[in-house]
């Protein structure tokens, strides 16, 4: 705030709090150097929130002593750090070879946005609303958010989920659905082979393109056991 912003303030407080008018000339000249030195580096209002005017009357409705210029720069700095806190650097738009100006426009976007100038720039966050209409109606028409060419494309390099999803669609029950208790791999996860060392601990834990033959028997198992109450 420059000199006749700080007048302004200071004439704003005085018709609200008599307490802080001065009479005498030389006094009133005192006031306002002391309250340009002490506020002078922050701005009288931003389009972002801030207006100096605010601060004082807070004060003046909820403290019972004379404003001072601490209770004006104690909600300005807060301001200010509330904002940084949220604030995402973006990439600069310079050459980031140019160390210099990337610098320079990293330091001059936290001073827009600290000053109020400019707002915080954040991630965006993943929110959990619906999907979208269109979006949601092409996922029913394919079945999947992969393609089936680009779903068979990648079948040689993904054998395990492979085997499972041809196995599902030939109506077998889904042998990854269940725990391996031969390998110990979890639900979901492909089984590994398991190669026994001297000392009987586990060696080998390269994954299979088909699960064991136990996983297969409990699968079923547990897919007929499904079966039964449905048809009861």
């Amino acid at each position: 705030m420059d000199r006749r912003e700080i007048a302004a303030l200071l004439a704003y407080i005085g018709r609200l709090d008599h307490r802080t008018i001065r009479t005498d000339e030389g006094e009133a000249r005192d006031q306002l150097a002391q309250w340009h030195e002490l506020l002078g580096d922050m701005p009288m209002a931003t389009p972002h929130g801030w207006d100096a005017r605010v601060a004082a009357r807070q004060h003046i409705r909820l403290s019972p002593y004379p404003i001072l210029p601490a209770d004006v720069a104690r909600p300005w700095e807060s301001y200010r750090r509330d904002r940084l806190g949220r604030h995402t650097d973006p990439t600069p738009s310079v050459d980031p070879d140019d160390q210099a100006a990337w610098t320079a426009e990293l330091v001059g976007t936290r001073r827009a946005v600290a000053t109020g100038t400019a707002q915080p720039a954040q991630y965006r966050a993943i929110t959990s609303g619906r999907l979208d209409p269109e979006l949601e109606a092409r996922l029913q028409e394919v079945g999947s958010c992969i393609p089936p060419t680009a779903r068979a494309t990648l079948a040689p390099y993904r054998r395990a989920r492979a085997a499972r999803e041809a196995a599902v669609a030939q109506g077998q029950p889904d042998s990854l659905g269940v725990r391996c208790e031969w390998c110990l791999a979890p639900a979901g996860e492909p089984c590994r082979r398991r190669r026994i060392g001297p000392d009987d601990k586990a060696r080998g834990t390269a994954l299979r393109a088909t699960p064991h033959p136990s996983r297969l028997d409990l699968a079923a198992r547990q897919a007929q056991q499904v079966q039964q109450p449905a048809m009861a």
